[in-house]
C-alpha cells in the first residue's frame, strides 16, 4: 500500500515499460522451459509426474534449453529488485525503461545462443543483462 502511494505520488504512471519488462522476465523461463520439454511432449515420453526427472535425462539442445531456463530463473531477483529500487529511488522512468528493454532483449538473446551453444556470445549478452542491472542500481544509489 505505501509503495503503491509512494509510486502515485512521483508521478511514475510512465513505468508500464518497465512493469512490461518485468512480466516479460518472469514468462521467459517458462518459454525456455517448454522448449527443454518439447522432445519429451512430441515422443510422449514426458512424465508429468516427475518433470525432474526427465529434465535431467535430456541431452543436446533441449539440455541447453533447460540450462537457459534454470539462469533466465536466477537472473529475475536480481532483476526485479533492481527496478523496483530504482523506481523507489526516483530514477528518470526513461532510463528504467531503457535499461529494463535492453535487459530483456539481452535476456532473450541470452536464451537463444544458450540453446544454439554459442557460448562466447552467450557470455556476451549475460554480461550486458548484468550491467543493466548493476546500473539501475547505482543510478537508484546516485539520487
Amino acid at each position: 500500500m505505501l509503495m503503491s502511494v509512494i509510486i502515485r505520488k512521483k508521478g511514475l504512471k510512465l513505468m508500464a515499460i518497465a512493469y512490461g519488462c518485468i512480466l516479460i522476465a518472469i514468462i521467459l523461463p517458462l518459454l525456455w522451459a517448454s522448449v527443454a520439454k518439447s522432445p519429451a511432449f512430441k515422443d510422449k515420453s514426458f512424465d508429468n509426474s516427475k518433470p525432474r526427472l526427465v529434465l535431467a535425462a535430456l541431452e543436446g539442445r533441449a539440455q541447453r534449453a533447460n540450462w537457459a531456463q534454470q539462469n533466465a530463473f536466477e537472473a529475475l531477483p536480481g532483476f526485479i529488485g533492481a527496478v523496483l529500487i530504482a523506481i523507489v529511488a526516483g530514477v528518470s522512468a526513461t532510463l528504467i525503461n531503457t535499461l529494463a528493454v535492453i535487459f530483456i532483449v539481452a535476456r532473450i538473446a541470452h536464451g537463444l545462443c544458450y540453446i544454439s551453444d554459442q557460448a562466447t556470445a552467450r557470455s556476451l549478452v549475460w554480461s550486458v543483462g548484468l550491467a543493466c542491472v548493476v546500473a539501475l542500481i547505482v543510478l537508484a544509489m546516485g539520487q
